[in-house]
């Protein structure tokens, strides 16, 4: 994701990337504070009020980023049972792709930090969603815009199946779309009318194309190799898993639960912005909280190219880590980089790495290019 075409020079990235680095290592390096020992903190969560404590100014991005482009995105979840990452803290960015991460690491808190304030209102439609669903038929067919099917079936390919069969209903689709606007305005995040309409506008776009719906840009043409949200849903894991969010009632379950108790918080900012990276690592710290996954799609790959990658290195820093924390990162291969961890029929490759061991590296100076930092201390998955 990101505010350039992805098919930017790789080279001009590299000297960019190297000139930031050499510039940033001139400079005096603090060390990585050390994580608190205190206990987790059990207190309540003012969902509003931790929004607009932690946010920062928005910026833009040329899709509404509904849904994911990356087919890959499972690909670490075998690795992250093995490593035992469960617990602590999350940060994410984008869409729906997270929550399959969340249903697997059991974080204690979830925040999910994205440029686009558009990202934080379709995270309050998913929180709409999954308050008003007690189960997964419910929250496909509210997501849809359907009734709820009888006696649905658990396999999660079968259920999609059933929903995608039920007729639409315009009354039905009216009364899910207004059920949804009534939830979101519960929240208390001072929204506009103007915001409403946005988050009404997500809800019809999954209603009228349904499980057809693909990532789409608003200044490039589709890409035929897309995949559909169908296609997310049914992806497996490297050890042939389904594992996105929807596949098993309990994961649903956890997630709701966490919605429920305002443990999924959407934050606007820059990775490399001025506050609110640096205000959710102090906002962990009070809570005694240690991040064990940082998911940042390709958001590196833009930062890198807008000479932006050292500020984000440095707020990367101030976050409560430990060495067992790790990037989870996508790296889109198509057309400029192969890389041992990926898997044949896909477009992007999913990429771990120890979050110390980066920063290291980079005090060492030897991340000198966005392909160094793609290639160095990569988790074998």
């Amino acid at each position: 994701m990101g505010w350039y075409a992805l098919w930017r020079s790789p080279l001009l990235i590299v000297l960019i990337f190297a000139g930031v680095a050499q510039a940033c290592r001139g400079q005096a390096v603090a060390p990585a504070p050390p994580v608190e020992t205190q206990a987790v903190s059990q207190a309540p969560i003012d969902f509003s009020a931790l929004i607009d404590r932690l946010s920062e100014e928005s910026g833009y991005f040329d899709t509404d980023n509904l849904i994911s482009n990356e087919t890959s995105y499972l690909h670490v979840l075998g690795a992250m049972r093995r490593m035992g990452i469960e617990g602590g803290a999350y940060i994410g960015v984008g869409p729906g792709q997270n929550f399959s991460y969340i249903a697997h690491q059991r974080p204690n808190i979830a925040l999910i930090l994205d440029i686009r304030r558009d990202n934080l209102l379709m995270h309050l439609f998913y929180k709409a969603l999954f308050t008003l669903a007690p189960d997964r038929a419910t929250f496909l067919a509210i997501h849809f815009g359907r009734a709820v099917p009888q006696a649905p079936p658990t396999d999660l390919e079968a259920l999609l199946d059933v929903i995608e069969a039920l007729p639409r209903d315009e009354d039905v689709e009216a009364q899910r779309v207004r059920q949804v606007l009534d939830e979101v305005r519960s929240f208390g995040v001072p929204l506009d009318e103007a915001s409403l309409a946005t988050i009404e506008r997500f809800h019809r776009q999954f209603i009228s194309a349904g499980l057809r719906l693909q990532f789409n840009s608003h200044n490039r043409a589709p890409r035929a190799y897309y995949p559909t949200y169908r296609q997310l849903m049914l992806e497996r894991d490297l050890d042939g898993n389904r594992a996105h969010y929807l596949a098993r009632e309990e994961d649903y379950a956890y997630l709701r639960q966490m919605q429920l108790e305002n443990r999924i918080v959407p934050v606007v900012g820059n990775f490399a912005g001025e506050h609110a990276l640096r205000e959710i690592g102090a906002y962990l710290r009070e809570r005694g909280e240690t991040v064990r996954v940082f998911y940042t799609s390709n958001v590196e790959f833009y930062l890198s190219y807008d000479g932006l990658f050292g500020k984000y290195i440095e707020n990367v820093r101030s976050l409560p880590t430990d060495d067992n924390s790790v990037f989870i990162r996508s790296l889109f291969n198509r057309f400029s980089y192969n890389h041992p961890q990926s898997v044949p029929g896909h477009i992007s490759t999913q990429i771990m790495q120890p979050v110390r061991k980066a920063l290291a590296s980079y005090d060492a100076g030897e991340l000198r290019s966005y392909n160094d930092l793609v290639f160095l201390h990569v988790i074998d998955l």
